[in-house]
């Protein structure tokens, strides 16, 4: 048999596991900085204004992710674009589940909150770390998969036994 059609061992699950938490980590931290950031600049744009920010976050941080889950987590070879466009399929399904969420949670924490004008940033973490749980499993069998972005993996025919 050949590498690529090998169940992985446990102690590669849990390295690979391992490493997505810290890309994970790394990457949400840098996606919510960028949020923050746009969020601020954005500020005079209108009560909506987050939703801009968080768009546009979106797209930079998954990129981002996609680089590194690619070279550093899940180490594939595959054709960056068809992995891109995977990846971002992923985080889309996040993206339009917040798309409706986000509203109707800045506009509840608005009224909840002594300081309203920090809602968006709250509700933003609420969501990301509900898309950080979820993302996982999405990247290892869909963005990720080996059988879907390595070259052909038929298996090699049976050889006869001897």
């Amino acid at each position: 048999m050949t590498p690529s059609l090998v169940k992985p061992s446990p102690n590669k699950s849990l390295s690979q596991f391992i490493r997505y938490l810290l890309v994970g980590g790394f990457n949400t931290a840098f996606g919510y900085s960028v949020f923050a950031l746009l969020n601020w600049l954005f500020r005079g744009l209108g009560s909506f204004s987050y939703m801009y920010a968080w768009l546009i976050a979106n797209l930079i941080a998954i990129t981002a992710a996609f680089l590194a889950y690619k070279w550093f987590v899940f180490r594939t070879q595959g054709n960056y674009v068809r992995e891109w466009i995977r990846c971002f399929s992923v985080y889309g399904s996040g993206m339009i589940f917040g798309l409706i969420a986000l509203p109707i949670l800045v506009t509840a924490l608005r009224h909840t909150m002594r300081r309203p004008e920090l809602a968006s940033y709250l509700a933003v973490a609420l969501l990301t770390t509900v898309t950080v749980i979820l993302s996982f499993f999405g990247h290892r069998e869909f963005s990720f998969r080996q059988g879907l972005v390595g070259k052909d993996l038929k298996p090699p025919p049976e050889a006869p036994n001897a």
